[in-house]
């Protein structure tokens, strides 16, 4: 799809690196101008960077978007910049591991916080200005036309127990849930809700676990059918799908990108 977007502005969150980051150069290379998003300055710089040597057009925001006017500061800066918001990726993600017997009130706090509010809430502000378009527009869209288009980011990780990531696990169950109600209730303004849900990919995060613990490497591989560990790459693929025209009639659904590892029985018994 390698114009896919063209002319379109999209808001990408998580944009400093993993899944964001690769997410943002695929929409530039698409044809996007890209206000991307991330709290380290430094990886978003080099993101930002990257997107104009290669040809694209992007801008930098960085800011904790769990502030108080993180959100809307965002918004207001993608409209300074490009006048319109049509696509939403919604990748900034925190995974923080925890006992189930030991987690305090405040760490479960922070995962939903920055998971499911912050998402929520960007959400409600990129679709309130995607309707807002639609009514200033001169002419009136041809029928069927999109609105707006948001691709959430989830994981795999919202469907299987994973005692030591819980709190995430159950952050990611609930922007699942959110992308589908959501879906429905945009559906009347021509907005388009869908989420990538995330198996193992090959970022910076999975690089360091591997190197602390490489024993994993091969235990991910078996459990996965097709083999290998993913691409952050092959995920932005999937988002590029979900926000182009390509998926004009595809909304509330969750695209697992994990080489099957969610469809997967661990014990392979035999049928009895």
């Amino acid at each position: 799809m390698p114009q896919a977007l063209e002319g379109k502005t999209a808001v990408v969150t998580g944009a400093g690196r993993g899944v964001g980051r690769a997410i943002a150069l695929k929409f530039a290379a698409a044809g996007a101008r890209v206000m991307a998003c991330d709290r380290d300055e430094a990886s978003l710089a080099q993101t930002v960077e990257r997107i104009r040597e290669e040809g694209g057009e992007a801008q930098a925001f960085a800011a904790d978007l769990s502030a108080a006017l993180g959100v809307q500061n965002l918004m207001a800066s993608a409209l300074d910049a490009y006048d319109r918001v049509d696509v939403l990726a919604n990748a900034m993600r925190v995974i923080e591991p925890g006992d189930l017997l030991e987690m305090d009130a405040a760490e479960i706090g922070k995962s939903f916080d920055l998971n499911v509010r912050v998402s929520f809430q960007l959400c409600q502000a990129a679709a309130r200005r995607m309707i807002a378009q639609r009514e200033e527009a001169t002419e009136a869209p041809a029928a069927g036309a999109s609105t707006g288009a948001i691709v959430n980011l989830s994981s795999v990780a919202a469907r299987r127990a994973a005692p030591k990531t819980i709190a995430y696990s159950v952050a990611c169950a609930a922007i699942e849930q959110m992308t589908r109600s959501m879906a429905v209730a945009l559906a009347p303004e021509g907005i388009r809700v869908n989420a990538v849900a995330m198996g193992s990919l090959m970022t910076a995060a999975m690089r360091e676990s591997l190197r602390e613990r490489p024993e994993s490497r091969a235990a991910i591989v078996r459990a996965t059918p097709l083999g290998r560990i993913g691409d952050a790459a092959e995920a932005a693929e999937a988002a590029l799908f979900l926000a182009s025209p390509a998926a004009g009639f595809v909304t509330g659904q969750i695209v697992d990108v994990d080489g099957g590892r969610s469809i997967l029985d661990p014990l392979d018994l035999p049928a009895l």
